[in-house]
């Protein structure tokens, strides 16, 4: 009876943990949700390394979504922007903010466009600064009923290299290309003004001031996001992370697979 109140009581400790509204009391809440799995498989078996095998086992649930839906997802290669209307702002969090906070700061709208990706619904609200040399984007991301947005700051070097802040909540899902600088600020800082001040600091740990970034086009802003999706399939074929179908799709390879569980790890150590 002591050890089946010990596993009850740590699992409760675990949930109230993970209702706090800190941050740090959540992700001492997972630490206890494996605590009280260790305990369940140690006290079933009497052996601490079932314990061990039984904790380690929730890192290895993202499998069930990787074999049953991932492995069958077909991607197109050549995937094209479209203009669209704005979203209905009640299903995109923050965007209303965060093209306010770009205004503020002196960017001026550039277009509104989007395109479905692997299921998912993704629109884009581009803005520029020529003093900054830099776009802004909010994005929304919509899929089954679920939707999330985030932004980015993207600046591109005389030498073509490109230098993005972005607070996308999540990691990445393909390899990025040597020649694109990620810059990930925590998915809780959504104002604008902060990610720019972020991206400001970014360019300089890296040396690069406004003279060593090439000026923006913002008529080939919806070009430079489709050229750099395509970059960046050819990378990831390169890599073997990806394969050609043969009818103008990809899918994740078995490589590209143990590349997607080793991100969903990162998100459920980064997020918990």
């Amino acid at each position: 009876m002591r050890e089946t109140l010990i596993v009850i009581g740590l699992a409760l400790l675990a949930v109230a943990l993970r209702s706090s509204r800190v941050n740090l009391a959540r992700k001492i809440g997972a630490l206890v949700f494996l605590l009280a799995t260790f305990f369940f498989f140690y006290y079933i078996s009497g052996n601490i390394f079932a314990g061990i095998a039984g904790a380690s086992l929730w890192f290895f649930l993202p499998w069930i979504e990787l074999l049953t839906h991932v492995r069958r997802l077909r991607m197109p290669i050549d995937n094209r922007l479209c203009h669209r209307e704005p979203p209905n702002p009640s299903f995109f969090p923050n965007a209303i903010e965060a093209a306010a906070g770009m205004e503020e700061a002196g960017f001026e709208h550039v277009s509104d466009c989007g395109w479905q990706w692997s299921g998912m619904q993704q629109h884009f609200r581009l803005f520029w600064h020529p003093e900054e040399r830099a776009i802004a984007s909010v994005c929304l991301c919509e899929q089954d009923e679920v939707a999330f947005a985030f932004i980015s700051v993207t600046s591109i070097d005389l030498a073509g290299k490109t230098w993005r802040t972005t607070n996308f909540p999540f990691a990445p899902t393909l390899r990025c290309p040597p020649d694109l600088r990620w810059n990930h600020v925590p998915c809780e800082k959504s104002c604008f003004h902060q990610i720019l001040s972020d991206h400001r600091t970014f360019l300089g740990r890296n040396k690069l001031g406004t003279e060593d970034l090439s000026m923006p086009d913002p008529e080939s802003a919806e070009q430079k996001i489709e050229t750099e999706m395509k970059n960046q399939i050819e990378h990831n074929l390169r890599s073997g992370i990806i394969r050609l179908t043969g009818d103008g799709h990809f899918q994740y390879s078995r490589r590209g697979l143990l590349f997607l569980w080793y991100q969903f790890v990162k998100d459920m150590i980064r997020l918990c």
